[in-house]
Parts: structure tokens; sequence; C-alpha cells
């Protein structure tokens, strides 16, 4: 068991988070210790980045702070400090210069991580920031100290405030495993149960769909759904079929509501369009043309464009019948019904919702149970879709949160 140490200002999880509450902290004059349960910073940083690095996106605000759903108004405060711009600042200052993609989607112009990330630990070591990787945190002892499990055994530090960046509840494989949870209620912390986001759904295909076509694009196709509020909507993307059910960048946009409606219902009804460049009346006509010795895929595949996997999730929904009726079959390929029966589990899921609740904390993210006590990133209860939209919150929280901490410290009001 080691010695307790004193530190003035103690930053738990090396995410992006994490790292911005440091550097922010840093250039405020505070002394800072970052602590890593892993052995690097930044490991789910590393792998959203392999396929190219989404920093951010450029839509402009205030729709940009609109897709953060009902913590719109939270957030857009963290934005007012450090937005999007501020984002590619940033990055500018570590040498990375970013660019704005057909989607609207900001990457480095190398589409890489590491590069960006290894710059920033550099700086933050220069700056005099400390990084202790290898110490899980465990809670608090009976005393205020800060509890971590090393390889060389248990560590205790006492610090005049904390900032914690422990990530929500998705990959724990990469350190945000979600067993803060139990630390924080335990000292009166209210805190939203963590919940899948940005994640696929069970349908229960049929065993042919399943075995010949997981891992096939949807693409392209627009959805159909109904929020909490009985209002439809309507998207277009592209989707991916599972081998229990969908997922890909159009479900994850609607997973928010998908899984709300599931909780409420029991269940969400999706509803596909699989021919979004053609009306309803065209397909009609071309449907009811004389099929003579073609076989159905065959005459989809002239008369609607569709084939393959689309060709197979109609046989899912249709009987024979069904299938050689042009009127129903038009009206299917326009609305497809899937019956989604939950969420995949969230160690799967891009992200989580839940988490410390903002009205549990006071404007610079200081618990109000908990003074000298900061919070920012995945661990707060909000949501994103991807897009860039999650990390440039996590980024604008940090910023937050280590600017507040800075305040605490110096004894202004955090």
């Amino acid at each position: 068991m080691s010695a307790s140490p004193h530190s003035s200002l103690v930053i738990i999880g090396g995410g992006p988070a994490g790292l911005m509450a440091a550097e922010t902290a840093r250039a405020q004059g505070i002394e800072v210790d970052l602590y890593e349960a892993k052995g690097s910073v930044g490991r789910k940083f590393l792998i959203a980045g392999k396929g190219g690095m989404n920093l951010t996106h450029g839509e402009s605000r205030p729709a940009f702070d609109q897709r953060y759903g009902e913590r719109a108004g939270d957030i857009g405060q963290w934005l007012d400090d450090f937005d999007a711009d501020a984002l590619r600042a940033w990055a500018r200052g570590l040498g990375v210069e970013t660019f704005v993609g057909s989607s609207g989607r900001v990457f480095p112009s190398d589409l890489k991580a590491a590069p960006l990330l290894r710059g920033w630990v550099h700086r933050l070591r220069e700056s005099g920031v400390r990084f202790h990787v290898h110490h899980r945190w465990l809670g608090w002892r009976d005393d205020g100290a800060l509890h971590f499990a090393t390889a060389e055994g248990e560590s205790f530090v006492h610090a005049r405030a904390v900032v914690l960046t422990l990530g929500g509840g998705s990959w724990p494989q990469l350190g945000s495993d979600g067993a803060w949870q139990t630390w924080l209620t335990e000292r009166g912390v209210d805190v939203a149960p963590l919940q899948p986001s940005n994640c696929g759904f069970d349908i229960g295909w049929s065993d042919f769909l399943s075995s010949r076509y997981a891992g096939a694009p949807l693409k392209p196709v627009a959805a159909h759904w109904r929020d909490a509020d009985g209002s439809m909507h309507l998207r277009q993307g592209e989707c991916v079929i599972t081998e229990t059910g969908i997922e890909g960048s159009l479900i994850y946009a609607l997973s928010a509501s998908l899984r709300d409606a599931i909780a409420a219902q029991g269940h969400a009804t999706l509803e596909l369009d699989l021919a979004p460049d053609r009306s309803l009346d065209r397909l009609r006509h071309d449907l009811a043309k004389p099929r003579g010795s073609r076989t159905f895929s065959e005459h989809l595949r002239r008369q609607a464009g569709l084939a393959g996997v689309k060709t197979a999730l109609l046989h899912e929904v249709l009987d024979p019948t069904q299938r050689n009726d042009p009127d129903i079959l038009a009206r299917t390929i326009k609305c497809l019904p899937l019956r989604l029966k939950q969420a995949r589990p969230l160690a799967e899921a891009i992200s989580s919702a839940g988490g410390v609740r903002l009205e549990a904390m006071n404007d610079a993210l200081m618990l109000i149970t908990l003074p000298g006590v900061f919070c920012a990133g995945e661990m707060l209860d909000w949501e994103a879709p991807t897009g860039g939209y999650l990390l440039t919150a996590c980024f604008a929280s940090g910023y937050r949160a280590g600017l507040g901490a800075a305040k605490w410290l110096k004894g202004s009001s955090a």
C-alpha cells in the first residue's frame, strides 16, 4: 500500500473530456495529476478514429445544438465556451488542419486520430500535467482520499478538487464500464441508469435471411418512424442487416426514439422505404406489368430495381399471395414494417445515454452534493447522434469542468 500523496487537482479518466479538463486547468496555473485505468490515454478516441477521425460537424448553430435533444439548452451553454469552430482551431494549434466532408462531418486532413492524440499528450506533458496510468479508481476512502488499484497494490490520493471523466457504459473493454455509478449514488448523487445509444436493434430474422444476408448493406433506404409525441418523421440513409436485426448510421440516428418506444410499448415499429427514388404510383404501374416466365426476384429487379437483401426482406414480411399482388407489393416496398424487439446490449453500443443528471450539478459541472468534485464527458446524462456531435460535447464539457475546477481552487465561485 502506497503512501497518501496530495494533489491540487486530480482528473480521473484519460479520454477527450479528461484531457481537455487537464489542459484547461493547467492553463489557469493549476497543478494537475491525471489518472487512467488503462496503460495509455485516449484508447476509445483512437478506436473511433480508425475509420477516419470524425472530430466534429460543420453544421451551424443553433441547429447544431438541437442534435442534443432535450439537453440542447444545457449543452448549448457549454458550446458557447467551446464549440465546433473552437475545436477546429484547437486542432490547428496542434498542427492538425481539418476539412468539412460532403456529409458536413469534420475530419483531420490526414483522417487519423493518432497524430492528434500524440501531439496533444506531448503538449500536456510539456505543460506540466502529470500522468499516472494503470490506476483504476475504486471510489473514496472514509477520510475522503481517492482510492486506486494499481499493479503495485492500493494507492490513496488526497486532492483539493477532482474532475471525473469516466465515460459511460459502452465499449467497457476500453475502460468505460460504468462502475462509478455505485460510488456516486452512495454519496447522494442522482444518476440516471445507463442505456445503449447509437446502437443496433434485434428483430429476429428467419434463419435464411440471418445466415445469407448478415452484414449486407441496405442503401439507399428511408426510414419512417413515430416519435413519443405521435408525430411521423422521415429520414434517408444507410443501414446494415445483422444476424439478429439491424444497425448502421441511419438506425443510430433514430436509436433514442426507438429505444424509448420499446421501453414504453414493449416494441417499436420502424418502416423502411426500399425504393426512396421511386413513387408509389410508378411502382404500382411497373409491378403490374406481366411477369411471364420470370421469377419474382427477376421481375422485382427489372420493374423496381430491387435485388439481394431488399428482395429477401420482402420475402420476410409477405406471403406468396401478397407478393403476387402489385398494390400490396408496391406499398410494402415503400413502407416495409420491421418490429424491433430490443436494443442491442450496452457494451456493444457506440455510446450510452443516462449518467449523472445535469440537475445534480451546477453550471460549472460541479456536483451539488460533493463540493469540489466535477464531472464531464459521456458519464453525464446526455446523448447525441454520431457525426462529431458526441465528441464535440465531450470536449466542451471537459473545458467547462476544467475551468470550473480551476476557479474553485482559486477560491472563486465555481
